[in-house]
């Protein structure tokens, strides 16, 4: 006899969940080879984690006066990593977007493993990683408080609220997907997706509580886009460093952290689709959407240089426009201009219908936006430390090999995470996806008609 909740799935004979749920059949060869490479990466990254810790932070390049380095680098980049997940999954739910039915759900997935990336660096940063608690904001019987004025506190508070969010609005988005890879499953296998499912059996009550759920999460997750990185850039703004004290840096993160997120989805997405056979439900047009998105981000990051500068002369401040002044023209001139050109210059090609829709052009491109991204945090992290006020105080920095190593298997670690949930869980949206095939046929026949 059949169960009630085998009846209520989705036919799993339907093209959707035949092409869906068949991605999530034996691993290949070439699947193991790089799990385990990626694997291996991350357990050097840890050995030179614990060698760090066991010997003390003198081995990170980090020293006065630059006491920030790679380390703080990575996480201002992986949390500006994770907000394209929840644009695409979010706002453009709510704006009724049609484009993002395909995506968003690696979208959603980026966004969770860039946040469990992002929350390590703190941690390595620390050095003596054992009283991390200390950064809590909790009572404890040394009536000590963390200093509730601090950025750093708002980070935790932040950052955690954050990934609250977006791992419940991930789970959520799952539930119906999940279910009906349980209902394809047989053995051990069913009994973990039955768990994970949630009692999931596909009713009309459960998908109008489902709907409610949804639209309030995406409601609740849209602000934070705003307010996370809001906050991690007045770690940097609430100081009174040259090139950090600016109202600039709120909106400047902001639209930094969309741009780079976007690359990232189609860095991993162009060759997602090849290897998962994913062609017909992502199609070029879903990474051209995402390409026209970046030309706006890259404008907006374009005006922040350029504010940025201008603030810089028209303040008066002295101190500010020589810092400005030394930055592009002095020894950090290279990466200065280097994160301009990537982040800003070669996006404006996607202007070109041609570059925007040639995969292999986009994914090098994805690859310049990343690296400058990267690059950008850099510039503002270790020029400011290192070229303040007083030129008795002035330094150098350059991240050993302890940091490069740890850096390295940052990637590695969120590739990972990322290739065992494609391995697991569907990447597409089952049930979304049917709706869009459906309103696209019947678009299609009405134009006919």
């Amino acid at each position: 006899m059949t169960s009630q909740s085998d009846a209520a799935a989705p036919p799993v004979q339907s093209p959707v969940n035949r092409l869906v749920l068949g991605t999530l059949s034996g691993p290949s060869r070439l699947y193991w080879a790089i799990v385990i490479a990626l694997a291996l990466v991350v357990v050097i990254g840890f050995s030179a984690f614990i060698y760090q810790m066991r010997t003390g932070m003198g081995v990170a390049g980090i020293n006065i006066p630059v006491a920030w380095g790679v380390y703080i680098v990575n996480f201002v980049f992986w949390v500006g990593i994770a907000h394209s997940g929840t644009l695409i999954s979010a706002i453009l739910y709510l704006f009724r977007v049609r484009w993002r039915t395909s995506i968003y759900r690696s979208a959603e997935a980026m966004t969770v493993f860039a946040l469990m990336t992002a929350a390590l660096f703190p941690l390595v940063h620390l050095g003596r990683v054992w009283v991390f608690y200390w950064i809590l904001p909790y009572p404890n019987n040394s009536h000590l408080y963390p200093n509730f004025k601090s950025p750093l506190v708002w980070d935790v508070v932040a950052v955690t609220a954050y990934l609250t969010v977006s791992v419940l609005f991930f789970w959520l988005g799952l539930l119906p997907d999940l279910a009906a890879v349980r209902d394809s499953s047989q053995g051990r296998r069913r009994a973990i997706y039955h768990i994970l499912s949630l009692g999931w059996q596909n009713r009309h009550e459960q998908w109008r509580h489902y709907a409610r759920a949804y639209l309030c999460l995406a409601v609740l997750a849209t602000p934070l886009v705003i307010s996370v990185h809001s906050v991690v850039s007045w770690d940097f703004a609430m100081s009174i460093l040259p090139g950090w004290h600016t109202t600039i840096f709120a909106p400047y993160f902001v639209a930094g952290a969309i741009h780079s997120g976007l690359a990232t989805i189609i860095i991993l997405l162009i060759p997602l689709r090849k290897i998962l056979g994913l062609e017909r439900l992502i199609t070029v047009r879903h990474f051209e959407a995402m390409a026209q998105l970046m030309i706006l981000t890259a404008l907006v990051i374009l005006y922040s240089y350029a504010i940025e500068g201008f603030t810089a002369w028209y303040s008066g401040n002295r101190i500010e426009g020589q810092f400005a002044l030394w930055r592009a023209t002095g020894p950090m001139a290279g990466l200065y201009w280097s994160m301009i050109t990537g982040n800003c210059i070669v996006p404006l090609l996607f202007f070109f219908k041609r570059v925007r829709t040639s995969l292999p052009v986009l994914f090098i491109f994805g690859l310049v936006v990343d690296a400058a991204m990267w690059v950008e945090r850099l510039v503002i992290i270790k020029g400011s430390l290192s070229h303040d006020f007083m030129p008795s105080a002035w330094g150098r920095y350059a991240p050993t090999w302890v940091e490069i190593t740890i850096s390295t298997a940052a990637f590695a670690w969120f590739m990972l995470l990322f290739l065992l949930f494609a391995k697991h869980a569907p990447t597409v949206p089952i049930s979304e996806m049917k709706g869009s095939l459906a309103a696209r046929a019947s678009a299609e026949s009405e134009a006919a008609r």
